[in-house]
């Protein structure tokens, strides 16, 4: 397998973000959210400059919702890019649109983050140049005029993405020969519900859990290398020794969901969570 590099532009970068998800989105009072917030309305934590006034506190200030997000380089694309430096504060006759724009760049910039992720598999050679292709169709998208993004067929061109995503984890998990240990696991697949699942050491490599509801499941010293983990929910999921390395489409806010350790192998382009070394 290729190294995985995921394009810089693909990450969240808040320095050069208008705090467009502490306003545009809205969440209601949960576990992952202290209060109710209406979409368009700046969350109370939003300093002038942009910033999150408790990003270095928002577990504990019961935000976790916010830790767990990302927007894969959407909000500075939208920020810098398609509405060209100007910030919502200035210039409020923009504001609806751009939080409108928002969550639909969001989506692209996903998708491309999932393509880039698909081109460094070896595997999946023989579709390089139909992920490079969707690379290039997706990329010029993000670039259209904010009202054509607005009239963008998302969930159409989501399904052609996901053809290839779904091809790429075919291929990928075709090198895994089922062994006796995962047999038992056979019935495990996609969008199975496992909340609170007790699946410590389970042998789940190459496993299909795509959109699987992994929720507060224990997942401790768990084999998960080359399983396909696209829209698998990881709240509160033990990670603890788990071997995540090669697994297909995880990203770091699913990582940032989760609970793990020091232990937990991770794939080369995601990083430890700061709450995962905190003692106790």
């Amino acid at each position: 397998m290729k190294k995985n590099t995921i394009p810089d532009e693909l990450r969240s970068d808040c320095k050069n973000c208008f705090g467009l998800c502490c306003v545009a989105l809205p969440y209601a009072k949960s576990a992952d959210f202290a209060f109710n917030k209406d979409g368009g309305t700046p969350c109370p934590n939003l300093q002038a400059d942009f910033r999150c006034g408790i990003h270095n506190h928002l577990r504990e200030k019961g935000f976790r919702g916010c830790v767990s997000y990302e927007c894969f380089g959407a909000g500075q694309k939208v920020s810098q890019v398609t509405y060209l430096g100007k910030d919502w504060r200035d210039h409020p006759a923009l504001t609806k649109e751009m939080f409108d724009v928002l969550p639909r760049m969001q989506q692209l910039h996903e998708m491309l983050y999932y393509l880039n992720e698909a081109l460094c598999q070896e595997e999946a050679e023989s579709i390089y140049i139909d992920l490079r292709a969707a690379i290039e169709e997706t990329e010029s998208l993000t670039n259209l005029h904010s009202e054509s993004i607005l009239s963008l067929d998302i969930p159409a061109h989501r399904m052609k993405v996901n053809e290839l995503l779904l091809r790429t984890s075919e291929l990928v998990r075709a090198k895994i020969t089922l062994k006796k240990s995962q047999k038992k696991y056979s019935k495990i697949g996609r969008g199975s519900d496992l909340i609170a699942a007790k699946l410590r050491k389970a042998d789940l490599r190459g496993a299909n859990l795509r959109g699987a509801l992994l929720i507060a499941a224990d997942l401790r010293g768990a084999d998960m290398r080359e399983a396909d983990l696209i829209g698998a929910d990881f709240r509160d999921a033990d990670l603890r020794g788990a071997n995540l390395t090669g697994s297909l489409f995880l990203t770091q806010a699913q990582v940032n969901a989760a609970r793990g350790d020091v232990y937990t192998k991770l794939p080369s382009a995601l990083r430890i969570p700061e709450h995962w070394l905190e003692v106790g």
